[in-house]
């Protein structure tokens, strides 16, 4: 190997490093706020259509979920599905990291004048808890649902890009991206809106109307927000591959699997 051939190729590998390390910071750093964000907030976003409402409730977490599809599917192109696999490894271990942060908050000694038997803070005279403890309830929430959605949606992402990519022989590459993360986030959406009404307790559900008619309006309202994220992302992700693949120093279809050190 000729010194130019190993330089490039030491580039390249330099460059494969900070790209893998952006896009798994990004997917990171976004999980780590939707789960604090999560469902501190829902948003009204119904609309009338022909004089018919129709309604769309949304979590303020959703907003940038969509996000961690987009680094998962480059990941996965670029990369290789065990690399993808590797980075939702690290998000279990993000979301548990979270769980423990927000409990050791709660049990460490503050200012707060704490009941003995509940182990809160005493309400205020408008029966609020602490910012904290209000944060800390609806993102152990926001947590636990998210991590059996996320594992299992994500996982489900990955598996389902290779499976289109191996069947389309690497081409077509808007048929991987939207068939994965549109079936993937069918999944996360109805896990997250369950686990969150059944064990959580934390929508904003009417107790004097059935319940089933409003956890379908949460799980369509999400789904559809998030498929038209989904469908939106398509174009950026034809120009990120299109312009990360030679900067990359990649071949059409070719993953930076096996990286070589130099010394």
């Amino acid at each position: 190997m000729t010194t130019e051939v190993k330089t490039l190729e030491l580039i390249y590998h330099q460059r494969r490093q900070r790209v893998f390390l952006v896009l798994s910071g990004v997917f990171l750093g976004t999980l780590a706020l939707l789960n604090v964000l999560g469902i501190s907030r829902f948003l009204d976003m119904s609309f009338e259509v022909f004089g018919i409402t129709i309604p769309v409730v949304v979590a303020v977490g959703v907003l940038p979920y969509p996000v961690t599809f987009v680094c998962t599917d480059l990941i996965s192109e670029l990369f290789g599905e065990k690399k993808a696999r590797d980075m939702v490894w690290v998000g279990v271990i993000l979301n548990l990291w979270v769980i423990f942060l927000l409990w050791l908050g709660g049990v460490l000694p503050g200012f707060e004048n704490m009941d003995p038997v509940s182990g809160l803070p005493e309400p205020d005279s408008a029966g609020r808890l602490p910012v904290f403890f209000e944060i800390r309830e609806l993102a152990f929430g926001a947590v636990t649902a998210s991590m059996v959605a996320y594992m299992v949606a994500q996982f489900c992402d990955v598996r389902l890009y290779h499976f289109w990519k191996k069947l389309t022989k690497g081409r077509h590459l808007w048929i991987r991206n939207n068939a994965s993360t549109m079936t993937s986030q069918m999944v996360d959406t109805t896990a997250v809106i369950l686990i969150t009404h059944y064990y959580a307790h934390a929508l904003p559900v009417n107790p004097d109307e059935p319940i089933f008619g409003q956890l379908m309006t949460f799980i369509i309202s999400g789904y559809v927000f998030k498929l038209l994220i989904a469908a939106m992302d398509t174009g950026p992700i034809y120009l990120l591959v299109g312009w990360l693949r030679p900067y990359l120093g990649l071949k059409d279809n070719e993953e930076a699997v096996d990286e070589m050190v130099f010394g």
